[in-house]
């Protein structure tokens, strides 16, 4: 029986102690547990924190996901977590290890498992991103530089990307990862232009036809690798998490290949701060399957022979406005969604996107806008608007 309560005692010991090392974390990080303030955790579990010690990212979004615990701004809480440099909790070294492992192993982003990010995602349900979207569909960062509304930002964000690739009536453009057909109906509708959008999503791809049928727009329902012809600009909005590190280059090479050599191609795409092939497991395992966020130096190497860098433009913040639009319409329209989806949804949804709006607030996670020529082509200096 000693022995026994001993063991016991030992175990209830190692429980208190990580619950305390979690806590001083948070508490490093100015987050209370069961505090007033509107980024402090409320917990409803006694095994709360010994799961986010246990799983890290995964433990800390699946233990919201069942309801053991809650916070009035999840965006501020993932702030001020970041901020304070306690990111550890969120992803262990040995997860690291894994995963880096296993990208020298495998291309999560092959040709074969292109489509998964559309089966978990994109091809989830179009009522449902019609109710959290803007008219435009546009599911990228809006540009609020001017705007007051998520439909103003979307608009600005649409018109500046048409700006950037110079636009003229008569010119084919290509859309790599279309979605919905926000930039490709905006580009011929006030620019003239004849475009031709790609998309691994049936779903989108469906919803974009019938949006964009009196114009002249093609969809393809492909992979970006098999497309063929040539183009006066190439354009990829909020695609590129998506190809992974081990085809940035096949990526860049193709697109090259599209463009005409006098063209210009924009590449609208989150970053990375760091180079790294590590992902957020729960991000990984709910919303993203194979997502891979590039930073400056592997998109510029990618990009190195093929292209020459015209602009880069940074404004990252505008993603955690635009996530935060997202989510208040998300949670305004919930009543027209709860016969589709439980609860346990709702709260994965809601922590999807408030999780990525505090990323981007802290600064974690960047958005940028690169604009490229080839080399050689254009002999006059390039001045991006803004």
């Amino acid at each position: 029986m000693l022995g026994s309560r001993s063991r016991d005692d030992t175990t209830h010991t190692g429980s208190r102690s990580i619950d305390a090392m979690i806590s001083e974390i948070l508490a490093n990080a100015d987050i209370q547990i069961n505090g007033r303030r509107p980024w402090d955790l409320h917990l409803h579990h006694p095994d709360t924190l010994s799961r986010f010690a246990a799983q890290r990212s995964l433990g800390l979004g699946e233990s919201y996901m069942d309801g053991w615990w809650d916070c009035d701004a999840i965006d501020e809480f993932i702030t001020r977590i970041l901020r304070a440099g306690a990111d550890g909790i969120s992803q262990p070294r040995w997860m690291v290890a894994v995963q880096l492992a296993g990208y020298a192993l495998r291309n999560r982003q092959s040709l074969r498992r292109s489509r998964q990010v559309a089966e978990k995602h994109y091809d989830l349900d179009n009522h449902l991103f019609q109710l959290m979207l803007d008219p435009t569909m546009a599911y990228s960062c809006g540009y609020w530089k001017d705007a007051a509304t998520l439909h103003e930002a979307q608009q600005a964000k649409l018109d500046l990307i048409c700006r950037k690739l110079e636009l003229e009536p008569g010119m084919t453009l290509l859309d790599i990862g279309c979605g919905w057909g926000s930039l490709v109906e905006h580009a011929t509708r006030h620019y003239g232009v004849r475009a031709h959008g790609v998309t691994v999503s049936s779903e989108q791809a469906d919803l974009a036809r019938e949006r964009c049928k009196e114009l002249p727009v093609e969809i393809m329902l492909k992979d970006y690798r098999t497309v063929t012809g040539h183009y006066d600009r190439v354009v990829s909005v909020g695609m590129f998490e998506h190809v992974g590190r081990r085809n940035y280059h096949t990526f860049m090479k193709t697109a090259a290949n599209l463009l005409k050599d006098r063209g210009l191609m924009l590449l609208h795409t989150i970053g990375n701060n760091l180079s790294s092939a590590a992902h957020d497991a729960w991000i990984d395992k709910y919303i993203f399957p194979n997502g891979e966020l590039p930073s400056i130096k592997q998109i510029a190497r990618a990009a190195e022979p093929f292209y020459v860098v015209e602009d880069i433009q940074n404004f990252g913040p505008d993603y955690a406005k635009t996530l935060k639009a997202w989510d208040a319409n998300f949670q305004a329209n919930w009543d027209q969604l709860k016969d589709r989806y439980d609860d346990r949804f709702f709260r994965m949804w809601h922590y999807y996107l408030n999780v990525c709006a505090g990323g981007f607030r802290a600064r974690h996670i960047q958005l940028w806008q690169w604009v490229f020529s080839k080399p050689g082509q254009r002999s006059r200096t390039y001045h991006a608007p803004r």
